[in-house]
C-alpha cells in the first residue's frame, strides 16, 4: 500500500504538531499546481489526523471555484480514500451562488461531484446551504446550524479551506459590499447586483474563530493582488482577503509559483 515518506511524514506530522501550539503564518510554494495539490492533500492527511487525536469529529469548510476540483479528485482517490479518517469529517461550504443544488454554478454540486460522493461521509454530516429556501431563511438556518456546532468549543472549525478571486475576494465577500464588514453574523445572505444573483457566505468573525485557515492559491493572473492583500496597505473593501485574520489559530497560504511574486 501507498504510504507518505518516513521524512516526508515526520516533516508534515511535526508542523501541524507545532501549528496546533502556536498560531502561526506558513507558506508552501510549489513548482505548479499539480505538486501543490499533492502538497495540499499529504499536509490535510497528517492534520486531519492530528486534531483527531484529541477529538471525536474533524470540522472543515470547503472552498467553491474551479481551484480546489483538482484537490477533491485527489482525495477522493488512493491513498487518501482509504487513509482518511472520513466517517469522523463534517462538512461545511464556506459559499454559495444561490442556485439549485443541480446547478452547475453550484459549490455543493462540484464538491459532491468530485470528493463527497466518492468518499464514507455519513450524510447526516455533509451540510450544505439550503437553496431551496429564501436566501435570508437560508442563512438564518445556517447560522443556527454553526452555534449548535460551536457554541461551547474554543473555535469554529478545524479547517476553512478558501480560495482568492482575481479581485481579491474570497469566500463571497467581494470588493466594496457590506458583507466585508460584517462584525456580528456569522452567515449574511445578499443580492450581488454584477452577477444578478443572490450568494450566501460565511463571514469574517466565524471565520477568524477558526483553528486553521488555508488560502489554495494557483495561477499568474492572482499574483498581484495576492502581493497586495499580503503585504500593501490595509484596504479590505478593495481587498476583502485581508479580512481573514484568524484571532487564534493558523494561516497557511498554499501557493504554486506562478501565484507569488517575490
Amino acid at each position: 500500500m501507498w504510504t507518505l515518506s518516513k521524512i516526508t511524514y515526520l516533516t508534515v506530522y511535526l508542523e501541524c504538531y507545532l501549528n496546533l501550539l502556536n498560531s502561526v503564518k506558513m507558506e508552501y510554494v510549489s513548482e505548479n499546481s499539480e505538486i501543490l495539490n499533492q502538497k495540499v492533500a499529504d499536509w490535510l492527511l497528517a492534520y486531519s489526523r492530528e486534531v483527531l487525536q484529541k477529538q471525536t469529529r474533524f470540522t472543515i469548510a470547503l472552498s467553491g471555484g474551479s481551484t480546489p476540483q483538482k484537490l477533491y479528485k485527489l482525495l477522493a482517490r488512493e491513498p487518501y480514500r482509504s487513509q482518511i479518517e472520513w466517517g469522523k469529517w463534517h462538512i461545511f461550504w464556506g459559499d454559495e451562488r444561490f442556485v439549485p443544488i443541480t446547478d452547475n454554478r453550484n459549490n455543493a454540486k462540484m464538491a459532491l461531484e468530485t470528493l463527497l460522493n466518492h468518499v464514507p461521509i455519513p450524510t447526516l454530516q455533509i451540510h450544505v446551504f439550503n437553496t431551496n429556501l429564501d436566501p435570508e431563511t437560508a442563512a438564518a438556518h445556517y447560522e443556527t446550524l454553526l452555534h449548535q456546532y460551536f457554541n461551547e468549543q474554543n473555535s469554529t472549525f478545524d479547517l476553512v479551506l478558501l480560495g482568492m478571486g482575481d479581485d481579491g475576494h474570497t469566500l463571497s465577500l467581494f470588493p466594496n459590499t457590506a458583507v466585508v464588514n460584517e462584525e456580528k453574523s456569522w452567515v449574511k445572505a445578499f443580492y450581488l447586483e454584477p452577477q444578478a444573483m443572490f450568494r450566501i457566505t460565511l463571514t469574517a468573525p466565524v471565520v477568524n474563530k477558526a483553528a486553521c485557515v488555508a488560502f489554495l492559491i494557483t495561477g499568474e493572473k492572482k499574483a498581484e493582488v495576492l502581493q497586495q492583500v499580503r503585504q500593501g496597505k490595509y484596504q479590505p473593501d478593495l481587498y476583502p482577503s485581508q479580512r481573514i485574520k484568524p484571532a487564534n489559530g493558523n494561516l497557511i497560504w498554499f501557493l504554486d509559483e506562478a501565484a507569488k511574486l517575490v
